[in-house]
């Protein structure tokens, strides 16, 4: 079975005016996904999502005008082999860096749901794991830095729905950050989970600040303090923080980034996001390396529910697996494009989809509603 075609779709929706979620990177302003698409000789058809990162323009451009037709004509179930050419071509050599793993993810997730879909297998069995119940969070372009009593009383509405941790966003200014998530803890109680992100907009004087507060308020993770290529920063941050553990990886990129992570100590808690690190062949090698060192994998998600989907099954066949982060955006259309991905328990988990492949039947007439909108999707707060 042949790759024939692997095309991108990008798609766009703009937040409605005022309904704008400020965090650390910045103010959003639409929503971005890409669809990818492989076509195959017997008829296959496999979707997968990229990252748009800031620049959904140029992904798409990389995919449909220098992706395509150096896996073209390949077998569609060696995503080893597609993996590999790629990371020589582009990530190794004459390349574009991130946005060339960003794109190889998208390609991967699909051609593993045409593995799935050839095999008439639901991606967790193909992956080795069972239907087993993962827990969630309640995650995505939500509780950002607005006032505490309003951001408790979204994180109420959450737990109300039956999740049993949240995220909430830092990165604001130590003294306000604090304050929001005290406020949270209070009104949550002791039995919720409560994570944190700060989408890497703290020094490390920012970091010794909150961190105490942090572990007095029982908080899980700080997650992305610094960004991904300072070093340094996250070497020195992990000795500040026995008692909240540092967790990144969702702009890490690759096994050769996370090895790097893991060999220095840096994170206690890693995050690769398969629509950006290099798909589910890459995110399985970070999660094996991961486990070897006996750290927990908690996936990070992004627009649509083919991510989802993907990180559910994959979070189902780790022995290191931790949280699925769901997306509880208030005005993220794309998410339910392609109907229900997961249902959250009164348990506080989900389970994988139980059709071959991802599991989710895609209707491309939809996508005329979300006509691509190209530049980032956010406003920049410098």
């Amino acid at each position: 079975m042949k790759i024939t075609r692997v095309t991108a779709i990008p798609l766009s929706f703009r937040l409605p005016e005022g309904k704008t979620v400020r965090l650390g990177v910045g103010a959003t302003t639409k929503r971005d996904a890409i669809i990818v698409r492989v076509e195959t000789d017997e008829g296959l058809t496999g979707y997968g999502e990229a990252h748009p990162g800031r620049s959904p323009g140029a992904v798409v451009s990389l995919i449909n005008s220098t992706l395509n037709p150096m896996i073209a004509g390949m077998d569609a179930c060696d995503v080893v082999g597609v993996f590999a050419r790629v990371n020589r071509m582009q990530l190794s050599s004459h390349g574009l860096g991130a946005g060339a793993a960003l794109a190889v993810s998208g390609i991967d997730m699909a051609l593993w749901d045409i593995r799935g879909k050839a095999a008439g297998m639901p991606l967790y069995r193909l992956l080795g794991g069972s239907r087993r119940r993962v827990p969630a969070y309640a995650g995505g372009i939500s509780m950002g830095f607005q006032d505490p009593a309003s951001l408790v009383e979204e994180a109420q509405g959450y737990v109300a729905r039956g999740y049993r941790a949240v995220k909430l966003r830092l990165g604001d200014n130590p003294r306000d950050d604090i304050a929001r998530v005290q406020a949270v803890r209070a009104g949550l109680g002791d039995a919720i989970e409560i994570l944190t992100d700060a989408n890497t907009a703290y020094s490390l004087a920012d970091a010794r600040r909150v961190i105490p507060a942090l572990a007095e308020a029982r908080v899980a993770w700080l997650e992305e303090p610094f960004g991904c290529n300072e070093w340094a920063a996250y070497r020195a941050g992990a000795a500040l923080s026995a008692q909240v553990p540092l967790a990144a990886g969702e702009n890490h990129y690759t096994r050769f980034e996370f090895a790097r992570m893991i060999e220095e100590r840096a994170v206690q808690i890693l995050q690769p996001d398969l629509s950006k690190t290099g798909g589910i062949t890459e995110g399985m090698r970070i999660a094996a390396m991961a486990s070897a060192w006996s750290l927990p994998v908690h996936p990070h998600s992004s627009a649509t529910g083919l991510n989802h989907a993907a990180s559910i099954h994959f979070l189902a066949a780790l022995d290191n697996g931790g949280y699925f982060e769901a997306c509880v955006s208030p005005f993220n259309p794309l998410r339910d494009l392609f109907g229900s991905t997961f249902t959250i328990g009164a348990d506080g988990c989900v389970e994988p989809l139980d059709a071959p492949g991802i599991g989710l039947v895609v209707d491309e007439s939809l996508f005329a509603q979300y006509p691509a909108i190209d530049g980032p999707g956010y406003v920049v707060r410098f």
